[in-house]
């Protein structure tokens, strides 16, 4: 193995250990208790649950891999504040979605090369890219991995 391919090994592993710690949380939590806020006048855990489907949903347009699978949960879940809107799916519904996602990113992350991940991402245009070659696929995953382990955090504290 090269050392780009342990590097992308080393931050895709860390990806996916961020997910299934997730998971783990959410297996032992109850839809009820996603139901509440993390801590008094903050967000709910369906909130974040929705918020992360909705970002991880984002990264299929970014990394270039397909369109959104969910696009109704960007203004609930990316423009809108928690408890702007009252029409949200279910808990068993973003669960769903959350397991699919999850599915699917691995397959299509699975595909890629060692020099696609090192391309430029749908966000930026080709010449800041030129200028700023770290604005790559690989930094999606491992900026959306921080995010990931952020708010597991705050669903966590629903236990």
């Amino acid at each position: 193995m090269t050392p780009i391919e342990t590097a992308i090994k080393m931050t895709l592993d860390r990806w996916y250990g961020s997910v299934a710690s997730l998971d783990k949380v959410l297996n032992v939590l109850t839809d009820d208790q996603l139901l509440k806020e993390t801590a008094p006048g903050k967000n709910r855990g369906i909130y974040l649950l929705g918020h992360l489907v909705a970002v991880h949903d984002d990264m299929l347009t970014l990394l270039d891999l397909g369109e959104k699978q969910h696009p109704e949960l960007t203004e609930p879940f990316i423009k809108m504040a928690d408890k702007v809107t009252t029409e949200l799916p279910s808990v068993a519904e973003l669960r769903d979605y959350w397991s699919g996602q999850r599915a699917l990113h691995r397959e299509k992350f699975d595909q890629f090369t060692a020099d696609q991940w090192f391309e430029k991402h749908t966000a930026v245009s080709a010449d800041d890219f030129a200028k700023e070659p770290h604005r790559n696929k690989l930094n999606i995953i491992i900026s959306r991995t921080s995010h990931l382990q952020y708010h597991t955090g705050q669903i966590a504290l629903l236990k």
